[in-house]
C-alpha cells in the first residue's frame, strides 16, 4: 500500500500548487473561491483529458472537441502562510490547512467550520492492485446526498455505494446496488454546522463509496471513495447551501440540456404494442386515439425496440420491420398530425449477425481487444455482439449517419438511447480516446452521454434549428447536457414507487435535473388499480412522465386500464398540463443555473434536522410541497410541514403552521399538495396538446406572507432560436405588506401568446380594499358572473380565499398593487398620503 503520511515539499507553480509527499503528489488548483481541485498522481504525470468537464483552468487534450461546451478559467492566487506544522491556502471563502506530518487536508470557513478533514495517514493510498483510496473523516450526524442514481433511503449515511453500471431489470427500488448511472458525486450536510459541500471524484473507473458501512476501532470515524485505477481527483465544492454545491458543481459539469416544451407532456409507451407481429403503427395510433377519446392528453410515445426485430426474432437497430412498420415515414407523419413526437430506441451493442455489422467494422466503428488488434466480441442481447467506441471519431460519424439514414429521415427530431451501461466482461479492451488509446474501463461511464451527443449531433444534421429530444437510460457525470434520463426498468411494487422518489431526487442533486422513473412499473406482473393511481399521482411531478410497461402477464399498463379510476388518473394528468407553465420555467432554471425540478425538502429547508432523511415527501420547485400517498389502503395520510414556512392546502386552501406534523383524510382522488407561504405558481388551464396549442391564459397563483421572486419562462418550444435571445423572461418580484406590490420585469424579444393574466393573490383573513396596475385602480366585482364577463376587474372568492385579479396581458414592465389595508366600511375612503 503506498499512503501519502508525511509532506516533504511544496512547488508553486503560477496556476497550482505541488505538495510532495513520501507517497503521490497532490496538486492542487484552486479554480474558484469555492471549487478547489485536489488531484493526488501517484505517478506524477497529471494527464489531462476529461470527457466530463465544462469548466477547466488547464489545456486538455479534449478542448477542441468540447469547445463549444467548455469554459476556461484562470484559477486564484490563494493566500499562503506556512506556520511550523502547516501550510494554510486562504481564498475568499474558504482555508485550506495541510498538515506536515502526518499528512492531510483540512478544509473550514471564514467561521473556523470544519468542512471537511481527510482521515491523515491514510488519506490517499494506492493498493497492490491499482486501486485508490482516499479516506476522509465523518461524524456520526453527518448527511449524505447525490451519488447519482441509487437505491433506498435519500440520506446514504451506513451505506455502501457501488457504481458499476449493469442491465438492472427488475431491481430491487429499496436495496440494490449498481443501477444504470456512473456519477461519483456526493453532497456531506455537516450535522454540527448545517452546511452543505460536495465531493466529486473526477474518475470513471468502477468505483465504491462506503459512507460509514465500515468501521476502525484504530481510526476515528471515516468514510471512503475507491476506484479501480486512475487518480483520486477530486473537486472540493463549497456551499455553504445545498443549492450553492449543485449550481457550482454543474458549473464543473454543464447544465441541463433545454429540451422541447412537448417533451414536459405524457409520454405514452409500451414494449407492447411494438411486439406485436403485424401492424404495430396502426395500434399505435389506436392508443392515441384512445387516449384522445378518454380526455387523456398525451404529447409523445416512445418507441421500444421491437421495431428493428428481424426475421430470426433478434434487434438489428437502424433496420425496420416491415410487417410491423410498412412506411415508418409515414407513420411519423400520421403522428405528428395528431401532435405526437415518436421517439424510436437504439442501443450501442451490434450482433455479429447484424446486416450492418461488417460496415461498422470496417469503419473502425467498434471497441477493440486489449492489444487493439482486433474489434472486441461479448455478450449482447440475443447473443454475441460488438460495441460502438463514441471516443473514436470514425464511430461517431458511421452512428451518426445511421441515425440520419434511418430514423430521422423519417422525420422524428427525438432519439432514445437505450442499453447503455457497457457492462462488458474486459475492462481492459481498448478505446480510441480521441487519439489517446484507453482501457474502456477508464471512460466507459462516459460512453452514453457520447451516444447522446450524437444523437443531438444528427438531429441537427436533418433540422439544423429544431430542438432535439434525446432520453438515455445509463449515463455518467454531466449526462443532463445531452438527454433527459430514467430509473431503468424498475419492478410494479409498492417500494418501487416509494424508493423511486428517493432516487429522483438524488439525481436531482447530482446535477440531472430531467430526470423521471416508469410510471406503474416497467417489469412484473401488471399495476393492481390502486398502486397504477398512486403512481400516476406521483409521476405528474417528474419531469420526465411517462406510463411504460413490459407486463409479465401478457398485459400493457394503459391510464385507462382500470375503468373505475379512469376519471382519478385523467384528473391528475390534467393537474400536470395546468402545471406547464410552471414546470417548464422550472426546467429553464435547470438550463441557466442547474437547481433540480424535484427537491428534497432538506434543499429548501437545510436549517430543519427534522427532514434530513426525507425522501418521500418533496418540494415541486421552490413553491409546492408534494406529500403523496404511497402506500396500499390508506385512509389517513401524515404529511409534515417544515419549519420556515407557513403552508397553504392546495385543495382547501387552509393555513397551517410549519414545524408541525398534520394528518389528512385522504381518499383514491387526492394529491396532498401545499403552497410555500411565499409561492408563485404559473398556471394555465385547458390545455390538451403542448405540441399543437399555444397558451392563451396564465394564472398566478400568489401566497404573500413573505417576499420573493420568480422567473416565468417562455419561448416557442420547439427550435434552437431562445439561444439568440428569442425567450421571454417575466420576473416576478413579490413585495409582501398590507399593501402587497408585484412587479413584472420582462427580458427578451419573444412575443407571448398569453393573452389573459389572472392573479390569485391568496389571503384567507381579508379581501383587498382595492387594487391598481400602474397605479391606476381598477374595478372591484361582487357578482362573478360579471367579473368573469370583463376584460379587467377583481373579485374576492371566498372559495379559494383568493382576491382575483384579471387584466389583458402587458407587453411592457408593469406593477400592481394590491391593499390588504383595513378600511373604514361605513365611509370608505382612505387618506390622502400628501396630509
Amino acid at each position: 500500500m503506498i499512503t501519502a503520511k508525511k509532506l516533504l515539499d511544496v512547488k508553486r507553480a503560477p496556476e497550482h500548487v505541488d505538495l510532495i509527499t513520501d507517497g503521490p503528489t497532490v496538486r492542487l488548483v484552486f479554480l474558484t473561491d469555492d471549487i478547489i481541485r485536489i488531484r493526488a498522481s501517484f505517478d506524477g504525470t497529471f494527464e489531462e483529458a476529461s470527457y466530463v468537464l465544462t469548466m477547466t483552468a488547464w489545456d486538455d487534450h479534449l478542448d477542441d472537441f468540447l469547445k463549444d461546451e467548455r469554459t476556461r478559467v484562470t484559477p486564484i492566487k490563494p493566500k499562503v502562510e506556512e506556520r511550523t506544522k502547516r501550510y494554510i491556502f486562504s481564498t475568499g471563502t474558504v482555508n485550506m490547512s495541510i498538515t506536515k506530518d502526518p499528512f492531510g487536508i483540512e478544509i473550514t470557513d471564514k467561521e473556523g467550520n470544519l468542512l471537511h478533514k481527510d482521515l491523515k495517514e491514510k488519506s490517499f493510498a494506492k493498493d497492490h492492485l491499482g486501486r485508490v483510496y482516499h479516506y476522509v473523516e465523518r461524524e456520526i450526524d453527518d448527511r449524505y446526498y447525490g451519488f447519482g442514481e441509487t437505491s433506498g433511503s435519500l440520506d446514504k449515511h451506513g451505506r455502501r455505494v457501488r457504481m458499476a453500471p449493469k442491465d438492472a431489470l427488475g431491481y430491487d427500488a429499496e436495496s440494490q446496488n449498481c443501477l444504470y448511472k456512473h456519477i461519483p458525486f456526493y453532497i456531506k450536510l455537516k450535522g454540527a454546522n448545517r452546511q452543505a459541500v460536495g465531493l466529486f471524484y473526477h474518475n470513471l473507473w468502477q468505483s465504491e463509496f462506503d459512507m460509514g458501512g465500515e468501521h476502525s476501532n484504530y481510526w476515528h470515524h471515516y468514510s471512503y471513495w475507491t476506484a479501480d485505477g486512475g487518480d483520486i481527483d477530486l473537486f472540493f465544492i463549497n456551499g455553504p447551501d445545498l443549492a450553492s454545491v449543485v449550481k457550482r458543481y454543474t458549473d464543473l459539469t454543464g447544465k441541463t440540456v433545454m429540451p422541447p416544451k412537448y417533451s414536459l407532456g405524457y409520454l405514452g409507451s409500451t414494449m407492447y404494442y411494438s411486439e406485436l407481429p403485424e401492424k404495430c403503427d396502426d395500434e399505435i395510433i389506436g392508443f392515441i386515439d384512445k387516449n384522445f377519446e378518454e380526455g387523456i392528453p398525451v404529447d409523445g410515445f416512445q418507441l421500444s425496440s421491437g421495431y428493428t426485430v428481424g426475421a430470426d426474432g433478434l434487434r438489428y437497430f437502424f433496420t425496420w420491420n416491415t410487417k410491423r412498420f410498412p412506411d415508418p415515414a409515414g407513420f411519423f407523419a400520421r403522428m405528428k398530425e395528431k401532435g405526437v413526437m415518436v421517439s424510436p430506441n437504439i442501443k450501442p451493442g451490434i450482433l455479429c449477425t447484424h446486416p450492418y455489422y461488417d460496415e461498422f467494422k470496417n469503419g473502425d466503428a467498434f471497441i477493440k481487444t486489449q492489444d487493439g488488434s482486433d474489434t472486441y466480441v461479448d455478450r449482447w442481447w440475443g447473443g454475441p455482439g460488438s460495441f460502438l467506441d463514441f471516443t473514436n471519431e470514425k464511430g461517431r460519424e458511421i452512428w451518426k449517419q445511421m441515425i440520419v439514414k434511418n430514423l430521422t429521415c423519417h422525420g422524428t427530431s427525438s432519439i432514445w438511447n437505450d442499453n447503455c451501461e457497457y457492462d462488458l466482461s474486459d475492462h481492459l479492451a481498448r478505446v480510441d480516446g480521441d487519439g489517446k488509446p484507453r482501457p474502456v474501463g477508464e471512460v466507459k461511464a462516459i460512453l452514453p452521454n457520447l451516444m447522446s451527443r450524437m444523437s443531438h449531433v444528427a438531429v441537427a444534421e436533418t433540422t439544423p434549428n429544431e430542438r432535439p429530444y434525446v432520453i438515455c437510460r445509463s449515463g455518467g457525470p454531466g449526462i443532463q447536457r445531452y438527454a433527459q434520463t430514467w430509473a431503468g426498468d424498475n419492478p410494479s411494487q409498492w417500494k418501487t414507487l416509494k424508493y423511486n422518489i428517493a432516487t429522483i431526487l438524488g439525481m436531482g442533486l447530482s446535477g440531472v435535473a430531467n430526470q423521471g422513473s416508469d410510471v406503474g412499473g416497467f417489469q412484473g406482473p401488471s399495476p393492481e388499480a390502486e398502486l397504477l393511481v398512486r403512481w400516476v399521482q406521483n409521476g405528474i411531478f417528474m419531469p420526465r412522465f411517462s406510463i411504460h410497461s413490459c407486463n409479465t402477464n401478457n398485459t400493457v399498463t394503459e391510464p385507462w386500464m382500470y375503468e373505475q379510476y379512469t376519471g382519478t388518473i385523467r384528473e391528475a394528468i390534467q393537474l400536470r398540463y395546468q402545471l406547464v407553465p410552471y414546470l417548464y420555467s422550472l426546467m429553464y432554471e435547470a438550463h441557466d443555473v442547474g437547481s433540480p425540478i424535484m427537491r428534497p425538502l432538506v434543499y429548501e429547508f437545510q436549517q430543519d434536522g427534522t427532514i434530513d432523511n426525507e425522501g418521500v415527501q418533496f418540494m415541486f420547485g421552490p413553491s409546492i410541497m408534494v406529500a403523496n400517498v404511497v402506500e396500499k389502503g390508506v385512509n389517513r395520510h401524515k404529511v409534515y410541514l417544515p419549519e420556515g414556512s407557513d403552508w397553504y392546502d392546495w385543495s382547501t386552501r387552509k393555513r397551517y403552521k410549519g414545524g408541525q406534523e398534520i394528518e389528512l383524510d385522504v381518499d383514491m382522488n387526492s394529491i396532498p399538495m401545499f403552497l410555500r407561504d411565499n409561492a408563485i405558481v404559473p398556471t394555465t388551464t385547458g390545455l390538451f396538446s403542448i405540441a399543437k396549442e399555444e397558451i392563451e391564459h396564465l394564472s398566478l397563483i400568489i401566497t404573500p406572507r413573505r417576499d420573493n421572486t420568480f422567473t416565468l419562462y417562455e419561448d416557442d418550444g420547439k427550435t434552437n432560436e431562445f439561444k439568440s435571445g428569442a425567450y421571454l423572461k417575466t420576473h416576478v418580484e413579490l413585495t409582501a405588506g398590507d399593501q402587497t406590490t408585484l412587479k413584472f420585469r420582462k427580458e427578451g424579444t419573444y412575443q407571448s401568446s398569453i393573452k389573459e393574466i389572472v392573479l390569485e393573490v391568496i389571503n384567507e383573513e381579508k379581501g383587498a380594499f382595492w387594487v391598481t396596475i400602474n397605479g391606476n385602480r381598477i374595478q372591484q366585482f361582487l357578482d362573478r358572473k360579471k367579473w368573469a364577463d370583463a376584460d379587467t376587474g377583481w373579485i374576492y372568492d371566498a372559495t379559494t380565499s383568493a382576491v382575483k385579479i384579471k387584466y389583458p396581458n402587458i407587453i411592457d414592465d408593469y406593477e400592481v398593487v394590491v391593499s390588504f389595508e383595513d378600511f373604514d366600511l361605513i365611509g370608505m375612503t382612505i387618506e390622502d398620503e400628501d396630509d
